[in-house]
């Protein structure tokens, strides 16, 4: 049905650059690295401290529930001690519009922004953080609704019943502009200033920190909490932390050739028809519940959740059709990547590296585990990896002690084993599940399999705990979360992973701190 839209790499690539002047004669001049940033919160640069992770949160309130609110309200109950927070993506469903930004984010957050005690004198575009609020764009923050949906969602009633009334589908009228929206939002955007001499006066007051490789910008909590690109760096108590924007690293491998490739197309055409048709059913139920009753209610919320959920899966199966070897791949980030972390390894001031990025290379939620997406991810993330691994001596550690990630709608933790490259013996972190529709874990199970170079296949890695939509009917279990991490002393560093759930269950929440566990 193609409700949502998705730039090109190229597009986004190009775009994002143009919006943070990138290499621009003025940042050049001042020795500024445009990819690094410095957390100036006034606190001691203590090896021991704690921070918050969210993600895949940007819905507004549900028929009859606000998961987004009640997991900020648990945050606020939870954040003592806390430095900063992460976000793994999807600030806001489902097109990223400005027009969601204050019922999306400024409203469900609104403690956690200076001037927040009246959210609605907040633009989306003048956001300033109490806690530094560090985020990476999902691929929600990308997209854009064709424009003759746009028009007809906003001009013609029986479209508009069908996208925002019935469904409650957050579509907007423009979508993320092509990821503007996220940029104005998040990004220093220095496309605003339209002198050179505007610029300068910018750069001269906010780009003062000295960062590895230069100059690099100053985040302040309260005065200015911008960050430098879509891709970053900054250093915390002695652990590197990487935020990566895998939406342009993230596009399907080709399909092979030969008789096997056109095995594969054909596969990929019939589940992308029954995808199809499955929509358009889900759209004649839905028309057929009545919201004022709180059990069709929330059979309207699984109906929007269905919905997006095939939307999703269509449109991954279609990036694998389309998919071939000269579709652009953001090599310059990933050498970027990789570059730093072998940096990040001869620096002994350094105690580990924290990955956090969107799509998640490893997960065995039932949507996202096969994508086409999740398999190109973990091979270029591994590749990158590999090099690294290379050219330092890790001495059997892995390459980076911790991977974060969203775009999978649960909670969920895995750990490699022998994966034969960079990425083995990795903890990962899927945080997803903080406040839009949740998903159930595959029936595969836990472990994940892959076809090793000699052809026999190999466990690469083991979910060791999933969070995720469970029950069926007047039993459905919807167990929303966040997490709170203790980094100790130490190096390598050792993380204390604290899990929090706020779970629906028959019109109710049920607030749960799961087991800690150290990784």
């Amino acid at each position: 049905m193609d409700f949502i839209s998705d730039p090109p790499i190229a597009v986004k690539i190009q775009k994002m650059q143009q919006r943070v002047r990138w290499q621009h004669p003025e940042i050049l001049a001042r020795g500024i690295d445009q990819t690094q940033l410095v957390v100036d919160d006034g606190e001691s640069d203590d090896p021991e401290f704690s921070f918050l992770v969210i993600g895949d949160s940007g819905s507004g309130a549900h028929r009859s529930h606000n998961p987004q609110r009640k997991i900020a309200e648990m945050m606020l109950e939870r954040m003592q001690g806390c430095r900063f927070l992460l976000h793994t993506g999807d600030v806001i469903y489902l097109v990223g519009s400005q027009e969601y930004y204050y019922r999306n984010f400024i409203e469900p957050y609104r403690e956690f922004l200076f001037g927040g005690e009246q959210p609605r004198t907040i633009g989306f575009d003048q956001m300033r953080f109490k806690l530094p609020f560090l985020t990476v764009p999902g691929n929600h923050d990308y997209y854009d609704l064709p424009l003759l949906y746009g028009l007809l969602a906003q001009t013609t009633l029986p479209i508009r019943y069908l996208l925002r009334s019935k469904i409650d589908l957050d579509v907007g009228l423009r979508g993320s502009q092509q990821g503007k929206v996220y940029a104005q939002a998040f990004l220093d955007y220095l496309l605003r200033f339209k002198t050179s001499a505007e610029l300068a006066r910018h750069l001269d007051e906010h780009y003062t920190a000295q960062g590895s490789a230069g100059k690099c910008l100053r985040y302040q909590p309260k005065v200015f909490t911008r960050q430098p690109n879509r891709y970053y760096q900054f250093r915390y108590g002695g652990i590197d932390f990487f935020a990566l924007d895998s939406n342009t690293f993230s596009v399907p491998l080709p399909l092979s050739a030969g008789e096997a490739g056109k095995a594969q197309r054909q596969i990929l055409e019939q589940r992308r028809a029954k995808v199809q048709q499955e929509q358009v059913e889900l759209v004649q139920r839905s028309m057929q519940l009545n919201a004022n009753s709180p059990d069709e209610a929330e059979q309207l919320d699984d109906c929007r959740t269905k919905l997006e959920q095939l939307e999703e899966i269509e449109k991954d199966i279609t990036k694998q059709l389309q998919a071939d070897s000269s579709e652009p791949v953001d090599t310059d980030q990933l050498s970027w990547l990789t570059q730093r972390l072998i940096e990040s390894w001869q620096n002994q001031a350094v105690r580990g590296r924290v990955l956090f990025f969107h799509h998640p290379p490893y997960v065995t939620e039932a949507t996202k585990w096969h994508q086409g997406q999740t398999l190109a991810v973990r091979q270029r993330l591994r590749l990158a990896l590999d090099q690294v691994a290379v050219a330092v001596d890790h001495q059997q550690r892995p390459v980076v002690d911790l991977v974060l990630n969203g775009h999978a709608h649960c909670f969920e933790h895995l750990q490699t084993g022998d994966t034969g490259g960079g990425d083995a013996y990795t903890n990962w972190l899927v945080c997803g599940g903080s406040g839009y529709s949740l998903r159930r874990q595959r029936p595969e199970g836990a472990e994940i399999w892959e076809d090793g170079l000699d052809g026999q296949e190999r466990l690469m890695a083991r979910s060791r705990l999933f969070v995720g939509r469970s029950g069926q009917g007047s039993h459905k279990r919807r167990p929303y979360s966040f997490l709170r991490i203790d980094v100790q002393a130490g190096s390598p560093p050792r993380f204390v992973v604290r899990p929090h759930v706020a779970e629906r269950y028959q019109h109710e929440w049920l607030e749960q701190s799961l087991p800690s566990f150290k990784i």
